[in-house]
């Protein structure tokens, strides 16, 4: 993305730093209450709130003006005087403003506004750079305390409706541990000026809303770090998410309810934490949906120390995001159960902390997953797999899907293979397949096909066991996807997206650094858009 600032002026601040240590006296004399003291709480995502009119209000607050080309002033920029229309233009083509999809151009000093933004839609419009350019102004105007006006004449109400989604998406910050973060003031609200303000409202309310609210559930629960973020607490959370929420059950399989059952895959993961796993199943069917449930199944490692074959010290961190899956399709089922979409949808959180005590599993462990089959453990770095067999077996065993998707962080393999610019797909279904992929390219979160070779099949056979849970030096990615799909029927369509190369990363123009929340936006078009 460009991004440009005229008549602003930035002024560098000065940070202090100051270490105090406690002489002897004062350190025994702390209480044990005080040194016990608890944190203060984290302050949760919040969205400012949204409305449609078809007239201006009076100026004031930031200016969003979104533009394809100059031309698009002459109604978007109405509401401006003639000299400040002029000066908006001059700086337009002082900054040789190009009007690419998410450039910016940030204007200040003119008339009574605090700010003017003008960002590119690009030379082909569609939903998704909408979307975009309106995530780009969110996270651009995170920081400004007034309102936005967003002027969105002569775009479609979808437009307008995707643009109010972005500012929404662009505003989500992961810094709700800092002290700042409860210091800070809500923002102002989003005016979005359109002539089709019925239509537009129609558009954002309830979807466009429930999909901002659940993307900064899927992403606040992907940044907790992980003593406050695990099994247990990952199910609290859903549940208060939930609440109240018309045609949503609720089960939840603890340790017993899992041990009745045979899943020994998820156990063995889970035995090495004194934070004992779980097993989530939301359902949802709305108005008029059909009979057979369209099923997502998600990872959800807490966090993954890789066990005893642990992993390298360096950004072990970030393995407390290697829960985005479960928090991916637990965020697109709360967008579509809180939207009140026509669809049967069913979601499992497979949720385990892995650790390496005294108690965890060894290489060269067998384990027997819910569906009888046995597995052979060769590295216990690999138990996303192992969450996932016992999720797909409970599929498998209770629900009719009419599709099942499973979403993980898997392997570090697929980003060998497709970069951080896609996540990889894998099916024995090429309908299913060619659904996704479509309801990726939608929405700006593209997916790669890649094969599911029947040597791989032979990569994770056992010569103890009827599987192994690794596949050697080949195909990381390909092998992983094979185990998984061992444990679901093959005639039930079937696709395994691994997001371990895009579900997190560094800070850019459209999120902060951390959770990106991917597939939650992508789960939920192509759940509502299924054709079985």
């Amino acid at each position: 993305m460009i991004r440009r600032s005229l008549f602003a002026v930035a002024a560098p601040g000065a940070l202090a730093l100051a270490l105090c240590l406690p002489v002897a006296a004062e350190a025994q004399s702390r209480s044990a209450s005080q040194a016990a003291r608890a944190p203060a709480a984290a302050v949760p995502a919040s969205q400012r709130p949204v409305t449609f009119v078809a007239e201006a209000p009076t100026a004031g607050g930031v200016l969003v003006l979104p533009l394809a080309a100059e031309a698009d002033l002459a109604g978007r920029a109405a509401g401006l005087s003639t000299g400040e229309r002029d000066a908006v233009r001059r700086a337009l083509t002082s900054a040789s403003f190009d009007y690419e999809a998410g450039e910016t151009l940030t204007l200040r000093g003119l008339g009574a506004w605090d700010a003017i933004l003008l960002v590119g839609l690009g030379e082909t419009p569609e939903p998704k750079a909408w979307q975009s350019a309106g995530a780009v102004a969110g996270r651009a105007l995170r920081d400004e305390a007034g309102g936005l006006i967003v002027p969105a004449g002569g775009l479609p109400a979808e437009a307008a409706a995707e643009l109010a989604i972005g500012l929404g998406l662009g505003e989500y910050r992961s810094d709700f541990h800092q002290a700042k973060a409860r210091e800070r003031s809500a923002g102002g609200p989003v005016i979005v000026v359109t002539e089709q303000a019925s239509a537009a409202e129609a558009l954002f309310r309830p979807r466009g809303e429930a999909l901002v609210t659940a993307m900064a559930w899927a992403r606040d629960v992907s940044n907790e770090p992980a003593n406050k973020l695990y099994p247990e607490t990952f199910v609290e959370r859903a549940r208060a998410a939930l609440a109240g929420v018309p045609g949503v059950t609720i089960e939840v399989l603890d340790v017993p309810a899992m041990e009745r059952l045979g899943m020994g895959a998820i156990l063995g993961v889970g035995q090495g934490s004194a934070r004992p796993p779980r097993m989530l199943i939301l359902r949802y069917r709305g108005a008029g949906a059909p009979a057979a449930p369209v099923v997502l199944a998600g990872k959800g490692i807490t966090f993954d120390t890789g066990g005893i074959s642990i992993k390298p010290s360096t950004n072990m961190g970030n393995m407390k995001m290697d829960m985005s899956g479960a928090a991916s399709v637990t965020g697109a089922f709360m967008a579509l159960a809180k939207s009140a979409a026509p669809v049967n949808v069913v979601a499992v959180a497979a949720l385990a902390e892995n650790m390496p005590d005294g108690r965890a599993i060894r290489p060269a462990d067998v384990l027997t997953a819910m569906n009888g089959k046995t597995i052979e453990i060769v590295s216990t770095d690999a138990e996303g797999r192992l969450v996932l067999a016992d999720a797909l077996s409970w599929i498998d065993a209770n629900l009719q899907p009419a599709a099942v998707v499973d979403v993980a962080t898997l392997t570090g393999a697929v980003r060998g293979a497709l970069g951080d610019e896609y996540a990889g797909l894998f099916s024995r279904h090429d309908a299913l397949a060619d659904q996704l992929t479509a309801a990726g390219e939608t929405v700006g979160e593209p997916l790669w096909r890649l094969p599911l070779h029947p040597s791989y099949g032979a990569d994770i056979s056992s010569t103890i066991a009827d599987l192994k849970n690794g596949g050697g030096e080949g195909a990381g990615a390909g092998t992983g996807a094979h185990f998984i799909g061992e444990f679901i029927s093959r005639d039930t369509p079937w696709a395994h997206l691994d997001i371990a190369s895009v579900a997190y990363g560094a800070a850019n123009d459209t999120k902060p650094a951390g959770s990106a929340g991917y597939s939650v936006r992508l789960l939920e078009r192509f759940v509502r858009d299924f054709q079985p």
